[in-house]
């Protein structure tokens, strides 16, 4: 019979229809903000420039504003040996639509360099930021780093070690809150020190094995009362090391008195933590809005 014959059209065809509605709602998404792509925040006469790694996309909102709007620089995860900025633009489109000015970067990654060189680069994307942001419409005093997995590590650290900032010549810290999701590499001390979960050694490439820099590029240990907001997003159904560093964390930001949101979000697994963040619309979305003073 025909009928039986034509219903294997009907998941492809709902298929289709499902992609043209994705198309369609990125390109309504894409035509609210301007994107100035592959910037370098690092001189290209410096020794150590990474033409590829030292870059980064600014996404600014197209709709006009008499006031600079706040920033958001994003940093990508990726067990600190992969991802690129690429893959994140969604992010970025998504901060812009709703009044942000998002700069998501690129850093270099292991085995050519190690972390505290990734700390450096991602420190050097915000100092750049901070003193060219407000060309793209952005206030460099209403600067907010954040980040997913490894980038949130990263973006934690921006936030608590002034030191990284010091030597670019900033007498102060630009880095006004972050925005954590479902961090990883908080106390990288106590991680490698214990060595407790399958292929930990694999760590041991990107951080070396100097438990000094171990617990040089751990947030955790960094933490001091005077530091700036914060939101930390855990997912879960997330990794034990996650969790576990994370409920850590918050517990030496309450202790110190550090104004700070801590969610657990139920069911939601590591990479779903940041999947989450192409519907404008979710949790995370709603309180980095508020956190960082765009006004509904």
């Amino acid at each position: 019979m025909l009928i039986p014959r034509l219903l294997w059209l009907v998941p492809a065809l709902l298929l289709t229809l499902a992609l043209v509605l994705l198309v369609a709602s990125e390109y309504a998404t894409a035509r609210a903000s301007r994107r100035t792509k592959d910037v370098a925040y690092v001189a290209a006469t410096a020794p150590d420039f990474d033409a590829a790694r030292h870059r980064l996309d600014v996404y600014a909102p197209r709709t006009t504003s008499s006031t600079l709007r706040p920033v958001v620089v994003f940093i990508h995860g990726g067990s600190w040996n992969s991802g690129s900025k690429n893959l994140y633009s969604f992010v970025g489109r998504r901060l812009a639509k709703q009044g942000v000015v998002a700069v998501v970067i690129n850093y270099r990654l292991s085995p050519g360099v190690r972390v505290p060189d990734m700390a450096a680069d991602c420190a050097r994307a915000v100092d750049w930021t901070a003193r060219h942001i407000a060309d793209y419409g952005g206030d460099p005093n209403r600067l907010f780093t954040m980040g997913h997995s490894a980038g949130a590590g990263l973006a934690a650290l921006l936030a608590v070690k002034d030191e990284l900032f010091a030597g670019l010549g900033r007498s102060t810290n630009p880095v006004k809150g972050a925005i954590l999701d479902d961090p990883a590499g908080l106390d990288m001390f106590d991680y490698l020190t214990k060595l407790e979960y399958p292929n930990d050694e694999q760590y041991l490439i990107p951080f070396g094995k100097d438990p000094a820099v171990w617990r040089a590029v751990s947030p955790m240990y960094h933490v001091r009362a005077g530091n700036p907001p914060m939101l930390l997003f855990v997912g879960g159904e997330t990794y034990p090391s996650i969790t576990s560093s994370s409920r850590r964390f918050h517990e030496r930001l309450q202790a110190l008195g550090i104004r700070h949101e801590y969610t657990t979000l139920p069911g939601k697994k590591h990479v779903g933590m940041v999947t989450q963040l192409y519907w404008k619309n979710n949790v995370i979305y709603q309180s980095l809005l508020r956190f960082v003073g765009v006004k509904p």
